[in-house]
């Protein structure tokens, strides 16, 4: 058997420990769920500021770390055991949630950027996070150059993988929705009641977004992906999250 072969054999045999952070948001209580129900990952951490759903608590996969003060979250992560092989972090926050955009920067820049720094040091050979589409460093909406100095960032780590989803708009139940925002939330909905293509190319239903994240790890674990770093966009989050998705 090639080298390439017998290694990912091994991986695909091994078991398999993440660690997960915003994972009571829309995007990141989708990875958990989708997670916990998977054979291949023996250990799931989740730290969270609220308490998880009872129904994902009753899973012996999952590892629970709860606690308001996001400045333990970093020395949760480190000592974490079994440590974590991959990272997932859907954090986020709105402007108007923060309050401003500098408190916002506080979660998506700052506390991802902790976080990172902490899987890094835990381990962690395979980095995911939540971006968005149009994510620039260069661009001059506030939102998405936020967005794209955090993915520069920690591609600078150096995980061995690197993983950044760029969904469009998330399709999913979310309880603090701006009036717009919902309201194309709703007509993507529609739409995809109708043919998923008239949704796919700029709206994604969390829970395909979650898949690939889950599904692009996977692959990194196994062997299959080269070391790097990989940019999902939007075409590719739904093919991996969709349309070649297989729970095992």
């Amino acid at each position: 058997m090639p080298a390439e072969e017998l290694v990912a054999s091994v991986m695909a045999n091994q078991s398999i420990s993440a660690a997960v952070v915003g994972c009571t948001g829309l995007v990141g209580s989708n990875i958990l769920t989708t997670l916990v129900a998977l054979p291949a990952f023996s250990t799931v951490h989740a730290i969270s500021r609220r308490a998880l759903p009872a129904d994902l608590t009753q899973s012996s996969t999952l590892r629970p770390h709860i606690s308001t003060d996001i400045d333990s979250w970093s020395d949760l992560l480190t000592t974490a055991s079994p440590p974590p092989h991959v990272f997932f972090s859907g954090l986020g926050t709105t402007r108007s949630q923060a309050g401003s955009l500098a408190a916002q920067r506080k979660v998506d820049y700052d506390l991802n950027l902790a976080m990172a720094k902490a899987a890094k040091d835990a381990g962690v050979s395979t980095y995911v996070i939540m971006s968005v589409n149009g994510a620039s460093s260069s661009s001059f909406v506030p939102y998405s150059r936020m967005k794209g100095e955090i993915d520069d960032a920690v591609q600078q780590l150096g995980f061995k993988h690197t993983i950044i989803l760029r969904p469009g708009l998330l399709v999913g139940t979310r309880d603090n929705s701006r009036p717009a925002e919902a309201a194309f939330r709703g007509i993507a909905q529609c739409m995809g009641g109708i043919s998923n293509g008239l949704k796919d190319f700029w709206a994604q239903d969390a829970e395909v977004v979650a898949r690939a994240a889950v599904a692009a790890s996977q692959q990194c674990t196994d062997g299959t992906r080269k070391e790097g770093v990989w940019i999902i966009d939007q075409a590719d989050i739904v093919r991996l999250g969709r349309k070649e998705w297989k729970a095992n």
